[in-house]
């Protein structure tokens, strides 16, 4: 199978400046992959050309397939970018925001509604307009504008931004649930006690290039489950992991 993201020295203008500059990452369905580094080191950057809004201007890059040296808009169907603002219409109702996402795609009207019970998005929240609520309501709303589209790539730039306890709670389940159902996601950090243990692997960024890579809690964790035992050393009985 071929891999979600595949980039191999890609390099990414912003203007005349190499927001990219010779990236190489490689990232497989399923997988949760953060990535950290320092203000400028090319985060937001990378995250942008896996949407398909930043042009790779050299190198190979592609995303589930569409090849975005030749076509980097195809691919935003199938995405999903929370990004540091959340991209909502003011004037329009939490739900409203929501359902208009989803029809864009072409997409039922109920994923709306479930996907805004799931972020507590109930009650006057759902019906107020988008300009009045706050910071962390907002970032809800764009985090359930996302879940409805069930894009196979999730891109979250700071996902915990704004968040209180319990929706960054709701976050590490949503995306698990995601990685379940199917999804890889690719997000950045600057609170890696937050996203560590949510990921696979742990990539760092500087200057515009993959500068390292190290196990994430998530694969620490799973490593770390003891293999089950021979039925005859169970007492017949067989033996269930969760992870």
């Amino acid at each position: 199978m071929a891999p979600v993201v595949h980039f191999r020295a890609a390099v990414a203008l912003a203007g005349r400046f190499p927001a990219l500059a010779g990236v190489d990452l490689c990232l497989e369905q399923g997988e949760v992959v953060v990535v950290v580094g320092a203000n400028g080191a090319g985060k937001t950057s990378l995250l942008r050309a896996c949407a398909g809004l930043l042009p790779v201007s050299a190198g190979e890059a592609s995303v589930l397939g569409v090849d975005l040296t030749t076509d980097h808009t195809s691919v935003r169907r199938y995405v999903g970018l929370l990004g540091h603002a959340a991209p909502l219409y003011d004037e329009l109702s939490a739900a409203e925001n929501v359902r208009f996402a989803v029809r864009a795609l072409g997409l039922p009207v109920r994923s709306a509604d479930q996907a805004l019970d799931r972020l507590g998005l109930t009650g006057r929240l759902r019906t107020t307009p988008a300009g009045r609520l706050s910071a962390g309501q907002r970032r809800r709303v764009a985090l359930a504008a996302l879940l409805a589209r069930r894009p196979a790539l999730w891109l979250l730039d700071e996902p915990h931004a704004g968040l209180d306890a319990a929706s960054r709670t709701l976050l590490g389940h949503l995306i698990g649930e995601a990685v379940t159902d199917g999804a890889t996601v690719l997000l950045s950090s600057h609170e890696p006690q937050l996203s560590v243990p949510l990921a696979d692997r742990v990539m760092s960024m500087g200057g515009g290039r993959v500068t390292g890579e190290e196990p994430g809690g998530r694969r620490i964790t799973l490593a770390a489950v003891p293999a089950a035992p021979p039925d005859d050393a169970a007492g017949g009985v067989g033996a269930t992991h969760v992870a």
